[in-house]
């Protein structure tokens, strides 16, 4: 049979809200990403045909735009950092493609993390969202918005996440100026601080520094692997996520100050800010195949978008299990195919080359620790002898 396949569209639905008066609307990069075209429908029915001014896949945002002939209703931004456990808020969007339905709840939790990206920071909430809600406006109570409706946790009835309207306004600063986001960069592996690690280094906050990559800004400032980060621009730190943000945010080729414990003695180095760059950010090793069966027997592969795509993960660092041999170390241990790889003895796994390098140093009879995500499940440490 001759014939060629056929190739077939497929309509998609989100949500948005428009920004200011010049048309400017915010939604989430996976309600657009790979859109041939992008079509805005107003509350009063009004159609509009939307172009992409510039999108962040690590934080789940887009920014998008219209051109209309009459003034647009604006939604006002409100603070997010002053948000309440308890408060009531609203969200607003087209679950399941039921146009402009409000759902209203409270805010559950704050500076959540569920492994969508390095910057997870999510406001979670019981206001229902369901798939069509994405990119959707959480307000408050004074019509404020106070977060972007970004995801869901599957088995998790009436459990929904916004990003933060503080954090993403960043972002879209960025965007609306640039097409995209530029973040500083350390170039440093960091774990956080346990209460058995604060009690052996003396101090009662801070990131331990796990490992410092060759040639990178932390390097050539003189940081050391143990050594552990007090403060950064002037800013105390308290966990290796407020860290990341912290740098993240920092201008590209700017000097910082960084306040270091090293051996029971404080000191203060400064660092030039690098650039993060979208493989460090996303962990993807641009050959997907999966490897061979290892030591361990289990095979892992790159977390590809495409098998992102197909398991509903926004998750990229990290790679994953894809095949585990019956009764080998790896199964005997709780490894499941499925679950994501994302450290080896502290030390951060984004590609599979980093896996089979961390694989590597570890002398057989040694004990590994292998931080791994598991789906719905959340992390753990499983503890396998080489």
């Amino acid at each position: 049979n001759d014939t060629p396949p056929k190739e077939y569209e497929q309509d998609s639905i989100g949500s948005g809200f428009i920004l200011d008066k010049d048309g400017y609307i915010v939604t989430n990069n996976h309600v657009i990403e790979n859109a041939d075209k992008i079509q805005v429908i107003l509350t009063d029915g009004k159609e509009f045909d939307a172009e992409i001014i510039g999108t962040d896949a690590t934080t789940d945002l887009a920014l998008i735009k219209i051109k209309s002939d009459r003034e647009l209703p604006v939604l006002k931004l409100g603070d997010s950092e002053k948000l309440d456990i308890g408060q009531w808020v609203i969200a607003i969007g087209n679950p399941f493609g039921l146009d402009h339905t409000v759902t209203a709840g409270i805010v559950s939790a704050k500076g959540r993390v569920i492994g969508a990206g390095p910057y997870d920071d999510f406001i979670q909430t019981d206001a229902s969202i369901n798939p069509g809600n994405s990119g959707g406006p959480l307000i408050n109570m004074d019509g404020e918005v106070v977060g972007i409706n970004s995801a869901i946790m599957a088995g998790g009835d009436g459990i929904g996440f916004a990003i933060p309207i503080n954090m993403a306004n960043k972002i879209i600063r960025q965007l609306k100026q640039a097409g995209k986001v530029t973040r500083g960069w350390l170039g440093v592996g960091i774990q956080d601080l346990d209460k058995d690690l604060k009690a052996y280094y003396g101090v009662e906050s801070g990131v331990l520094i796990t490992e410092v990559f060759e040639k990178q800004p932390a390097d050539k400032a003189g940081i050391k692997a143990k050594d552990i980060i007090l403060s950064i621009h002037g800013t105390d730190v308290h966990s290796s996520r407020e860290l990341s943000a912290l740098v993240a945010g920092l201008i590209v080729g700017d000097e910082t100050g960084i306040k270091l414990l090293r051996n029971g003695k404080t000191r203060t180095v400064t660092a030039v800010i690098g650039k993060r760059e979208d493989d460090r950010i996303s962990g993807l090793n641009r050959n997907h195949n999966p490897q061979a069966t290892d030591d361990l027997g289990i095979q892992v592969a790159s977390i590809s978008p495409e098998i992102a795509k197909e398991l509903g993960i926004r998750e990229t660092d990290g790679v994953m299990v894809v095949k585990t041999e019956p009764g080998g170390k790896g199964e005997n241990a709780g490894i499941e195919k499925g679950d994501i790889i994302k450290e080896i003895n502290h030390s951060p796994i984004q590609t599979t080359d980093d896996y089979h390098q961390a694989l590597g140093k570890i002398q057989s009879g040694d004990i590994i620790q292998i931080y791994i995500k598991k789906a719905f499940k959340g992390y753990i440490v499983v503890k396998i002898k080489k």
